[in-house]
């Protein structure tokens, strides 16, 4: 695959802000380059001009979601951020715990890629209920993507985990996971059964339920700024009262201050819907 010229990465920008409000960063062009390197083998493309004259043309098969897909792909890692956890962990749940105590949580974690956020969501949630017997009684979990094929993998939960993943711990590992295969591990039935896994489109009006504690990493930075406040919206629609968004360190939700009052936290920063 040639480089991109600079003209193809201008209108694959254009098209893809056009098409569904993703606005992808001139910083970006090498990466979308590696990305959609799949996308043209799969679909016979020589470069992305042919990519592009494809798209305008009817009768796609997927093309556009398999784009979207690609260059949305945010590389998905066993407790993401540490900040998104220990917030979920020392704040957040405490906090839900103590307003009222033996109380189901329900969490929604937004474009979840191949599920190792959602898993490692029911997993602290755990580890929070045995160090605090009673002190909320469950949890569910749903996980939404647009990626159909992310959503195969996250259902299958069949993971490598290596030396890197340092968030997996021998005692998680233990306790969370079965061993498959040399290096290959599922997730244990009992974490499996806390999540429930959708397609969902950010940016479609219907609401998938209402939540405490919604948690999104790594996605609003595609998108431009109105459509950014407008999935900060629903997610604030979606919220009960005094419910959490927990944002990765690089998603701006303090966009909309007249919807979230901002928790700042040694260990990062959370949102309470106002």
């Amino acid at each position: 695959m040639e480089t991109i010229k600079t003209s193809d990465y201008q209108a694959l920008q254009i098209y893809l802000r056009d098409a569904c409000g993703i606005l992808l960063r001139d910083a970006a062009r090498g990466l979308a380059q590696r990305q959609l390197r799949s996308v043209l083998d799969n679909y016979q493309l020589a470069s992305i001009e042919d990519l592009l004259e494809r798209l305008g043309k009817p009768g796609r098969s997927g093309l556009k979601e398999a784009v979207i897909d690609a260059v949305t792909m945010s590389e998905s890692r066993w407790f993401g951020e540490t900040s998104v956890f220990a917030l979920l962990a020392e704040l957040v749940l405490p906090d839900i715990a103590r307003r009222a105590p033996g109380k189901r949580v329900s969490i929604w974690s937004a474009a979840c890629t191949t599920g190792q956020e959602p898993y490692s969501i029911a997993m602290v949630v755990n580890e929070f209920r045995d160090k605090n017997p009673g002190s909320v009684a469950g949890t569910r979990i749903l996980a939404t993507d647009t990626s159909r094929s992310a959503l195969e993998v996250a259902r299958r939960a069949h993971y490598e985990i290596g030396p890197d993943e340092a968030g997996v711990t021998a005692e998680r590992k233990e306790r969370f996971f079965r061993p498959v295969d040399k290096g290959v591990w599922r997730v244990r039935p009992d974490i499996r059964s806390l999540v429930e896994f959708r397609e969902l489109n950010l940016l479609q009006r219907t609401l998938p339920g209402k939540f405490d504690v919604v948690v999104c990493q790594n996605t609003l930075v595609y998108y431009s700024a109105e459509k950014r406040k407008a999935i900060l919206a629903r997610f604030h629609a979606a919220l009960n009262p005094g419910g959490y968004l927990i944002p990765g360190s690089s998603e701006l939700a303090d966009d909309m201050p007249e919807l979230y009052e901002i928790i700042e936290c040694p260990n990062g920063t959370a949102y309470r819907k106002k």
